[in-house]
C-alpha cells in the first residue's frame, strides 16, 4: 500500500446502504484521517438489508440489529452522515458534490453506493398505495408489516428470493400467499431447473399456492383490496399485493456525470469507476469477475460488504482486487438455503446427501464437466469447503462428490476445467 492520505483531504461517500457503511468503516480503519462525509438519501443510519424481508418483517428483528452505523460510531470514527439528503449533481471538474437542501461539500475522493430501487409494474400509481407494496428499504418492511398485521392474503408478483422469502415470512404470520411468476420456473435466471423444483414443492408444502409460466394482464383495486388479471384470463384478488420483480441499480446519478455504464456503474477489480477518481461499489456496480469469465452485478450481502472493502482500501493505495466467487444465502421456512458461483450456468446436478428432503447439495456441472456452482440445504459446512477448492481452481470428483461418508474436504478432487 502506499501512503494514505492524511488531514486534508475529503472523501465523500453517497449511499447509505451496507456498502457506504462499510467504505466509510475501512476508510478509518485503514488509516485514513482527512474528512469522511457519508450521504444518505434515506433517513435511517446505514443499516443491512438481508433481514428486512425475513425477521424485521416478521416482527422479530430489531433496527439496532441491522443497524451498521449509529450515531456513536459515527462519532468516534469521525464520519459525518448526512442523512435524507439526496445528492443532486456532481461536478466532477470542480470535485463537488451539492444535494437537495443546497448543501456542498468539494472531495479529493468519490465513492458511488447508491445500490438499487425496487422495479414496478407501469400503470400502478393509480391504486390504493396501501395496497401496493415494494421492498428495498427499512420504512418498505415496516410498512409491509403493518399491513400484514391485518391481512387475509398476500399476492405476490415474482417468484424470485426477495417474493419468496417474503412469501415464506407470511406464512409464518398466518397470512394466505399466492405466489405468480410469468416464467415457467422458480428462480429461473439464476437456479438450475432441479433447485426450481425443489423451491417450488417446499413452498406448495407450507399453504403457498404458486401460479408459474403465466404473466400479469392488469391488476385493478377493489373493495377490500387488490385484483390481478392473469394473462390467460384469470383473475386473483387479495388484501395486498407484492412486487418482488426485481430491482434496477440506480445509475441516475453517475449517468448525469457521464461514468460509463453498463446494467450498473463499470467498475474495474478495485470498485475504480471510468473516472479514476470515483469508486462504485455494492449492488449499483458491475465488476470484472474471473470466476464467471465475464463482468457481473451482484446483488448480495457478501457483493456490498466486500466490493466495499477493496474499493475503500484501493482509494487509500491498496493493491488488492475483488476477485470472490459469488455466494448468496437465503432463510425460508427455517430451511438455510446457500448458492455458490453460477448454479443457473449447470446442466447436470450432482447431489450430496439428500438436498430435496432437507439436507444437502446440488454441484452444478456444465456441459463440459466444469463445477460452475452448487446449491447448498442445510449444508453450510460443506458448501465452505467447496468453495476453498473451487477458489483454488479445483472441483471434486463428481462421482466421489455423492459419498456422504467421507467428509467433503477428503474427497478426491481434480482440476477444476472441462472434461471434453
Amino acid at each position: 500500500m502506499t501512503a494514505i492520505p492524511q488531514g486534508g483531504a475529503t472523501y465523500v461517500v453517497v449511499g447509505g446502504g451496507q456498502a457506504a457503511a462499510w467504505i466509510a468503516r475501512t476508510l478509518r480503519t485503514e488509516g485514513f484521517t482527512g474528512r469522511l462525509v457519508l450521504i444518505g438519501e434515506e433517513p435511517h443510519w446505514p443499516y443491512e438489508r438481508p433481514a428486512l424481508s425475513k425477521a424485521f418483517l416478521q416482527g422479530t428483528g430489531s433496527v439496532e440489529a441491522i443497524t451498521l452505523l449509529n450515531p456513536t460510531l459515527a462519532e468516534e470514527a469521525r464520519v459525518e452522515c448526512w442523512l435524507g439528503q439526496r445528492v443532486t449533481a456532481v461536478d466532477r471538474a470542480a470535485r463537488i458534490v451539492t444535494t437537495a437542501d443546497g448543501r456542498s461539500v468539494a472531495y479529493d475522493t468519490l465513492f458511488l453506493a447508491t445500490g438499487g430501487r425496487a422495479r414496478r409494474l407501469p400503470g400502478l400509481d393509480s391504486l390504493p398505495s396501501d395496497r401496493v407494496h415494494t421492498l428495498r428499504t427499512l420504512t418498505e418492511s415496516e410498512r409491509l408489516r403493518g399491513a400484514l398485521a391485518g391481512a387475509r392474503h398476500l399476492l405476490v408478483l415474482g417468484g424470485g428470493w426477495i417474493g419468496l422469502e417474503v412469501a415464506a415470512t407470511a406464512r409464518a404470520l398466518g397470512v394466505a400467499v399466492t405466489v405468480v411468476e410469468a416464467a415457467p420456473r422458480l428462480c429461473a435466471r439464476t437456479m438450475p431447473p432441479v433447485v426450481s423444483d425443489w423451491l417450488h414443492t417446499l413452498h406448495e408444502s407450507h399453504g403457498v399456492r404458486m401460479v408459474t409460466g403465466v404473466g400479469v394482464a392488469g391488476v385493478t383495486g377493489t373493495a377490500g383490496g387488490i385484483a390481478v388479471t392473469l394473462a390467460d384470463g384469470g383473475r386473483l384478488e387479495a388484501d395486498h399485493l407484492l412486487l418482488g420483480i426485481g430491482i434496477e441499480p440506480e445509475v441516475g446519478l453517475a449517468a448525469a456525470m457521464g461514468l460509463a455504464l453498463d446494467d450498473g456503474i463499470v467498475v474495474d477489480a478495485q470498485g475504480r469507476t471510468s473516472d479514476p477518481g470515483i469508486f462504485a461499489a455494492g449492488d449499483v456496480a458491475r465488476h470484472p469477475n474471473a470466476f464467471a469469465g465475464t463482468s457481473l452485478r451482484l446483488e448480495s450481502w457478501a457483493n456490498a460488504q466486500n466490493q466495499a472493502i477493496v474499493a475503500a482500501r484501493a482509494a487509500l493505495g491498496g493493491t488488492g482486487v475483488y476477485a470472490e466467487i459469488p455466494w448468496f444465502w437465503s432463510d425460508q421456512y427455517g430451511v438455510n438455503v446457500q448458492m455458490l458461483g453460477l448454479p443457473g450456468l449447470g446442466t447436470h446436478a450432482v447431489a450430496r446427501g439428500t438436498p430435496e428432503a432437507g439436507s444437502g447439495c446440488w454441484l452444478m456441472l456444465d456441459g463440459s464437466g466444469v463445477a460452475v456452482g452448487a446449491v447448498a440445504v442445510n449444508a453450510a459446512r460443506d458448501l465452505r469447503v467447496l468453495r476453498k477448492l473451487l477458489e483454488d481452481g479445483r472441483a471434486p470428483l463428481p462421482g466421489a462428490w455423492t459419498d456422504t461418508t467421507t467428509p467433503v474436504q477428503r474427497l478426491p478432487s481434480r482440476p477444476n476445467v472441462g472434461l471434453d
